[in-house]
């Protein structure tokens, strides 16, 4: 088993529905400039929404990042919407009908969920793929120290990081930011995952949650406090180009207005933590070393990877038409299946062919940030050897420069 040094890493994924398929091309990236066969190089995996259930697979698998990453570009390869949320006929009207009436009249039931999709089928691929004993395996093995998943409570407005981890690691209570050490179970993701309105709460113990990223203002915090020294983030929000601002005579469609609100919450938040995080550092570095150590003061090494350009939207209104029908069908009138509101089929395009896509992206932008990545791990690429007589040709040597602290 290889070390990559004493330092504990942190991996952050963000959500955002089908744009996480992003961050496994990113992973594989990371994986190539890695010894083959290396074990997990995160000891913290914390995970959101979509992210979260990438964080559980990588944490699955923690014993061999490559057998992770293999099971989740199968899965991310190979989608269809209908496994995640229903798309029969049947089904569709049925929530619709449900949530019109819930509109206009009030719930018929306490006990029923309220949502415009049945996620159900994404419980089934979850306990099919992701096989949570391994989790605390990998714990007991010292292959991983925590997997954290945080949600959002609907009752108390709090981000509750639930995390599953090593007996000497404890939770925290913070200003609408609490850590809960506990078994991490589909329940959990279920949870994180639940984008409101479009998919249902799950209840957990004793309050129902939603989507974590809606009320997580520091995503990078659960794993600081879970000890990790550096983290390495990957988003699914792409860097804007500018601030342009074109004249606009329409009023925004609906799915232009939802498209915002969802990148309010699966990207700002995280862009503004990020600043903060960076702001912190500068600070540290002013303070001389002698007063850093007693202060107990250190700088957090960090390594944002996002989508090179403002191309998911554009990546998912090529692929519109492999959208189901019958939701293709409801969500045209809001203005989804226009370019103005292509942000929302970004999220719900869960389809083979668009996830290739952002995984290819994922794995483009990955190389070339490989240069960063060797950095951030403390790798050195050894200079190739001199040939031999013989043809064979010698290939690079990659070592591991251990921290010296």
């Amino acid at each position: 088993m290889s070390s990559l040094n004493k330092k504990s890493t942190g991996l952050i994924l963000s959500g955002g529905g089908a744009r996480a398929a992003y961050q496994v091309g990113v992973l594989r990236a990371i994986a190539e400039t890695l010894p083959p066969g290396c074990h997990n190089p995160f000891n913290i995996i914390c995970g959101t929404s979509a992210g979260g259930l990438n964080a559980t697979g990588l944490a699955t698998h923690a014993e061999c990042l490559q057998n992770g990453i293999t099971m989740l570009e199968s899965v991310w390869g190979q989608f269809r919407s209908h496994q995640v949320y229903r798309t029969d006929w049947p089904g569709v009207i049925h929530r619709a009908v449900r949530w019109i009436w819930t509109m206009a009249f009030g719930r018929l039931r306490r006990d029923l969920p309220v949502s415009l999709l049945d996620n159900s089928p994404l419980r089934e691929l979850l306990s099919a793929h992701l096989p949570l004993e391994r989790v605390q395996q990998s714990i007991d093995n010292g292959f991983l120290d925590a997997l954290c998943i945080t949600a959002s409570g609907y009752s108390t407005g709090e981000s509750v990081s639930f995390f599953q981890g090593a007996p000497h690691l404890s939770g925290w209570n913070r200003s609408r930011r609490v850590g809960v050490q506990t078994a991490i179970s589909i329940d959990h993701l279920l949870a994180s995952a639940a984008i409101p309105m479009l998919f249902p709460a799950v209840r957990v113990n004793r309050e129902y949650f939603g989507d974590g990223a809606v009320r997580q203002h520091t995503p990078i915090s659960p794993a600081l406090h879970l000890g990790a020294e550096r983290v390495m983030v990957i988003g699914v929000g792409g860097h804007p180009a500018g601030p342009s601002r074109e004249k606009t005579l329409s009023y925004p469609s609906i799915a232009q207005i939802v498209s915002h609100i969802l990148s309010s919450s699966f990207t700002d938040s995280l862009e503004a933590d990020i600043e903060r995080l960076t702001r912190i550092n500068r600070t540290i570095s002013l303070v001389p070393e002698e007063s850093r150590h007693l202060l107990s003061l250190h700088p957090v090494d960090v390594l944002v990877i996002t989508p090179s350009a403002q191309v998911l939207d554009a990546i998912a209104m090529r692929h519109a038409e492999s959208l189901p029908k019958s939701i293709r069908f409801f969500v045209q009138g809001s203005g989804a299946t226009k370019r103005s509101g292509s942000g929302v089929l970004s999220y719900l395009l869960f389809e083979a062919a668009y996830c290739q896509d952002l995984m290819q992206l994922g794995y483009t932008d990955g190389c070339e940030r490989k240069e960063e990545i060797r950095r951030f791990f403390n790798i050195e690429e050894a200079a190739t050897p001199e040939p031999s007589t013989s043809s064979t040709t010698a290939s690079n040597v990659v070592e591991f420069k251990r921290n010296e602290a």
